[in-house]
Order: structure tokens, then C-alpha cells, then sequence
């Protein structure tokens, strides 16, 4: 069972898992979620079952909120209780969100072994919680160790992403192309200020491609097109991003754990613009993450305007070294083989026999 949901950056990650398990194992995969998640469109669209749970947040709403949220979780976790006993899972994983607190609870009660997946470079208030009855704790960086996990019980595996992201060399061309992505529902300050930014760079020959969000490219196009900048490529989505990633010189991003692991898992320089109300701040620290290690330069929201932008965009193309030297420090991050290790693991803390299968990138052949 994998249990969560809620946003890609919950979903996605178990997708992955899924489908290397699938590859590894003959195992059946159920997902575990909420009506209101990005789960209920997305889970059987790709031809896994989806259990529901009603769940509502507990935060963010004050003392009312917080206690018709636990009562609702409470009542979540009998039915969560249900489901264990009727699926009997030889193993359950918590990917995060709205639905993985009940069923993660009623493994543990259950003594059915309990795995969780951390994304981000701080851990969660809920996988710190889960933590202590968790047999294995995921992470995607060192960073998301916690005093409320058990050392023995860590893997750092990195973030398991969807196949197709390869480890690519990064070698500096005449082109200047930049990848602006913000996500399948776009990043709104990127969009603003990324046509203000593109008129006030310095260095010659540089193409935009810019992923504006569905509902949003007319209105980025027309921004670039009032600045009279017209060597830019405007789309609401790509089908893969994989190969946007590859084809790029420099990317500028939102710092969400799905995007700096397919950004790393290639090996790109970046421009990374953490969204500023992720909880707990969690893009930052996946930012600052990476930037330490030389992957990134890392600009925090309130300082990313349009001239700000324009000048590291500028510095970036200035010395082609340096941005070969961040593409390799990033691909250096690149855990492109996470889901592989985590489904391996996860099979065995289940009992589940696994066969041997070439392990490439994000899943196995």
C-alpha cells in the first residue's frame, strides 16, 4: 500500500515507487488517498486501484480547524484500520499528505511494516510524528535526518523520480538557451518577472523556453511580447520534461523536491526561486541544499525581481567554466536511480521477492 497524495509532490514520487516495485516484484500496488487529491485523477488514469479516505488539514485554520480535523482523522484511521485488515499489505508506505497520518497510524497498529518517504530537506511536522514507528525513513538529502528517526532505520536513497531522466555532460555551446519551469500550474512570480528580466540581459544569442502553467502561457506570451522580446518559446506544459532539461544551458525553477531531483538527476546549472509559502519553508532548504554543495544559486523570492534575475543570468553565461562546474556539482546530487533503490528495499522490509533487473534511471528494465 502506498498512502498519501494530495499534490505531484506527493503523488508522483509514489507513481514512481509503484512502477519500479512493479518492474522488481509481482506484486499488486494499491494507493491510498483523498477524493480531493491530486490522486483521484491521476492514480487510476495510470492503472493502480485508489482507496479513499476522508481527510481534512488540521493547520492553517486555528483551533476550530485543528479540532475538526483530528476529529475527522480519527474517524479516517477505523476506516484506514479496515482497509489493513481487508487488503492485509505486507508492506505500507507513506509518501506524504492528507491520507498518509490514518493509514500509516493503522499500520502501525496493525504491526504491518511501516516505511515513510521524506522529500524535502526538512522533515515534515507528520513524518516526524510517523517517524518512531516507522521501520524504514526515506530521504531524498542528508538534510532530512531528524532526532525522531532511528539511525538504523534511515535510507538515503534520494527522490525517486518518473524514468527517462539520465545523468547527461554538460558542455558549454554558442547557445544561451534558458528553461524557466514552473510547474504544471506555473509559477506566478517567474511569470511576472521572467519578461521583464529577459530585456535587461546583457549577453547576446539568448532563447527563452519558458513552461508558463495551464491558462497562463497567452498571458506570459503577451508579457514577453509588450518587452518587444520575441525570441522566446511560451507553453503551458511540456510531455517531457526530461528533454527540456537536457537541451537546456540554464535553468530557473521553483525548488520543489520533483524539480531539483529532475534538474540533478540530468545535471543542469540553475537559478532556483524557492516558493516562498511551502510548509515549513521546505523549497528554501531544498535550495540552500544544493546550493551548498555548488548545484545551484539559490534567490529567495522577495529578492528575485526582474534585475536581480537579469544579473544572474548574466554572471551564469559569463564564465562557461563556472556554469559547467555547477552542471557537474549538480549532477554529483542526482540520485537518478531512487525509485529503483527504494522499491528493492521496500520489497524486502515487505518479504517480497524481488528479481534481478538492470537498474538504469528512475525505474528498473
Amino acid at each position: 500500500v502506498i498512502a498519501g497524495g494530495g499534490t505531484g509532490g506527493h503523488v508522483f514520487p509514489g507513481l514512481a515507487i509503484a512502477d519500479a516495485l512493479c518492474a522488481v516484484a509481482d506484486v499488486r500496488v494499491i494507493f491510498v488517498g483523498t477524493e480531493r487529491g491530486l490522486e483521484s485523477r491521476v492514480i487510476p488514469a495510470r492503472g493502480y486501484d485508489l482507496e479513499l479516505l476522508d481527510v481534512e488539514p488540521m493547520k492553517g485554520g486555528g483551533v476550530k480547524r485543528a479540532a475538526r480535523g483530528a476529529a475527522i482523522a480519527s474517524v479516517a484511521t477505523l476506516k484506514a484500520l479496515s482497509l489493513v485488515r481487508k487488503i492485509k499489505p505486507h508492506v505500507v508506505l507513506s509518501v506524504g499528505g492528507y491520507a498518509a497520518g490514518p493509514m500509516s497510524l493503522a499500520a502501525a497498529m496493525a504491526r504491518i511494516p511501516l516505511a515513510l518517504l521524506e522529500s524535502n530537506a526538512k522533515m515534515g511536522l507528520a513524518n516526524r510524528l510517523l517517524a518512531p514507528f516507522a521501520r524504514r525513513v526515506y530521504l531524498a538529502t542528508e538534510e532530512g535526518k531528524s532526532r525522531a528517526t532511528r539511525a538504523n532505520a534511515v535510507r538515503t536513497f534520494g527522490m525517486p523520480i518518473r524514468s527517462g531522466f539520465e545523468p547527461s555532460s554538460y558542455r558549454a555551446t554558442a547557445s544561451r538557451r534558458v528553461l524557466v519551469l514552473g510547474g504544471s500550474q506555473g509559477a506566478g512570480a517567474l511569470n511576472e518577472r521572467m519578461p521583464l528580466a529577459a530585456v535587461r540581459v546583457k549577453i547576446a544569442n539568448l532563447e527563452i523556453v519558458h513552461q508558463a502553467g495551464r491558462d497562463r502561457d497567452a498571458e506570459v506570451r503577451n508579457a514577453y511580447a509588450r518587452e518587444k522580446f520575441d525570441r522566446v518559446k511560451v507553453v503551458p506544459f511540456f510531455d517531457d520534461v526530461a528533454s527540456e532539461i537536457d537541451k537546456a544551458d540554464l535553468i530557473i525553477a521553483r525548488a520543489g523536491a520533483g524539480s531539483t531531483a529532475e534538474i540533478t538527476a540530468i545535471g543542469r546549472a540553475s537559478i532556483l526561486v524557492p516558493f516562498p509559502f511551502a510548509a515549513d519553508d521546505h523549497q528554501a532548504r531544498n535550495a540552500e541544499a544544493l546550493a551548498r554543495r555548488g548545484g545551484c544559486t539559490a534567490i529567495r523570492q522577495e529578492a528575485a525581481d526582474d534585475v536581480r534575475i537579469a544579473l544572474e543570468i548574466d554572471r551564469a553565461f559569463a564564465d562557461d567554466f563556472s556554469r559547467m562546474k555547477m552542471a557537474d556539482a549538480s549532477r554529483a546530487c542526482g540520485r537518478p536511480s531512487a525509485a529503483h533503490d527504494v522499491a528493492e528495499d521496500l520489497a524486502a522490509l515487505g518479504g517480497i521477492v524481488t528479481r534481478q533487473v538492470e537498474k538504469t534511471n528512475g525505474a528498473a528494465h
